[in-house]
């Protein structure tokens, strides 16, 4: 199991862990198997990052995939940061590219989770304003990769905020497409 485990897409792995206790167990014990949570283009995508997080498996996340997911919204990421259970202190990477139902608030609840983020993808999502850019250079200080591209409402002052506080960036994507 510790073998083909690492190689099967993470939706096979969790489909595996109803198999049997035997399964699941050999499942849930290999960490390496649960750095990633992948719900692009997932239904239901904020009430199944809720569910997910409250498992101590995902404890360790490295990446939050998000990119497409249908019904994700400021309220879920609102909900985890009210609980104060959840700190995503591991996480590197988190892609919320094209989730149009983020706003600003809840890129300031969804960057208050996760400290030691250095990746950060919010392409496309066109109501996020200077105010997103504010929230991520408070409560991320290490990031290395952003993209901003399709944000049409982040202004140059919000650029400007990124050079100042990022200077080891080594990946910005400020396509607009107006």
């Amino acid at each position: 199991m510790k073998l083909v485990s690492p190689r099967l897409p993470q939706r096979d792995a969790c489909a595996l862990l109803s198999v049997s206790p035997w399964c699941h167990r050999a499942l849930a014990a290999n960490p390496k198997l649960w750095e990633v949570l992948d719900l692009h283009e997932t239904k239901k995508a904020g009430e199944r990052l809720i569910s997910a997080l409250s498992l101590a498996r995902y404890r360790h996340l490295k990446v939050v995939n998000l990119e497409f997911a249908q019904d994700i919204e400021d309220r879920h990421f609102l909900h985890l940061k009210e609980t104060g259970a959840i700190l995503l202190e591991e996480l590197e990477l988190l892609n919320l590219n094209a989730c149009q139902k983020i706003s600003d608030k809840g890129i300031g609840a969804a960057t208050s989770l996760c400290p030691n983020l250095q990746a950060l993808s919010i392409y496309w999502i066109v109501g996020l304003t200077d105010a997103s850019i504010l929230h991520i250079v408070k409560n991320c200080k290490q990031i290395i990769d952003l993209n901003l591209s399709g944000c049409k409402n982040i202004s140059d002052r919000g650029i400007q905020l990124v050079a100042d506080n990022y200077q080891g960036l080594q990946k910005l994507d400020i396509t607009r497409y107006d």
